[in-house]
């Protein structure tokens, strides 16, 4: 179902969303595994670049059983999606909708965004690619609010009523009101651009002390969206983790398997990204 009108979302504390396709996304799943688990159920909520309304919702056959425990927490049954066509049916609409979107949602990065991931790669596509994710469950970490950092707690914490808890729609709509609520109480935080939102979110501040290779990290031209790679004088650099701020070649030789996971979705989530680093280090060995 989609549903367009003038968007009535709150007014964000800055203007950090002008001019973008924001979309509240959430999934019903038959479990916990973004590898072999499937969606039953979907939900875009928000508003396109105009301020026109978004509301996208389906249920979709998993073509298995939904386990009794998944059923149990989001209250949908075998019964109701043995009539309808699976992911593939929805595929192409879902990624026209999160294709160049500003994607909010709580644990949605690790979760969701990955679960989506895994339906495209069974069909043989590429997932679509948002703009930025907004993600409230790093965001509650990032800005040291108290536990539990569940979307219900959250939501309770910060005065935000989620009614039908555990529906795809219901859930999107409230991570997108808790976005804005995080928005209002810790306005600082949110007076950068929407990638610099994005990385702070997920690394926290870059120190801008000088490494042992010059520049601190965050004057360096960053390769991926989330800045863990950056450019010195030709050169690629980790800005996170444990081999922060080290040269790409020298830990490609010190520790080989870190590059391998760094070149998997779970290190580098950007595709484009992922194969540049790829370009980089098969250059770098070659004589």
């Amino acid at each position: 179902m989609l549903k367009e009108g003038r968007c009535s979302w709150p007014t964000m504390a800055t203007d950090v969303f002008g001019g973008e396709r924001v979309l509240a996304f959430d999934l019903e799943t038959t479990g916990v595994s973004t590898q072999y688990d499937r969606v039953v159920q979907l939900a875009l909520i928000g508003a396109n670049a105009e301020g026109e309304e978004i509301h996208y919702e389906k249920l979709v056959n998993p073509r298995r059983p939904i386990p009794s425990g998944a059923s149990r927490v989001h209250g949908i049954y075998d019964h109701d999606v043995r009539s309808l066509g699976d992911f593939s049916v929805v595929a192409e609409e879902v990624a026209e909708l999160i294709e160049g979107a500003i994607i909010v949602g709580h644990n949605v990065r690790k979760f969701d965004m990955a679960m989506l991931e895994s339906e495209y790669l069974r069909l043989g596509k590429r997932a679509p690619k948002p703009k930025a994710i907004m993600d409230t469950y790093e965001l509650v970490r990032r800005l040291k609010i108290g536990r539990p950092h569940g979307l219900g707690a959250q939501c309770t914490r910060h005065g935000i009523a989620l009614e039908n808890a555990h529906t795809a729609a219901a859930d999107a709509a409230a991570s997108m009101l808790l976005f804005w609520r995080l928005s209002v109480d810790h306005a600082p935080a949110f007076r950068k651009s929407i990638e610099e939102i994005e990385r702070w979110a997920v690394h926290g501040n870059v120190s801008a002390e000088s490494s042992d290779l010059g520049r601190g990290l965050s004057d360096l031209t960053p390769v991926d969206a989330l800045g863990k790679i950056r450019i010195d004088d030709g050169h690629m650099v980790l800005a996170f983790g444990r081999h922060k701020g080290r040269h790409l070649s020298e830990v490609q030789f010190e520790d080989p398997r870190y590059i391998q996971w760094l070149l998997s979705p779970k290190g580098i989530e950007d595709d484009d990204a992922r194969q540049q680093v790829k370009a980089y280090l098969e250059q770098v060995e070659s004589p």
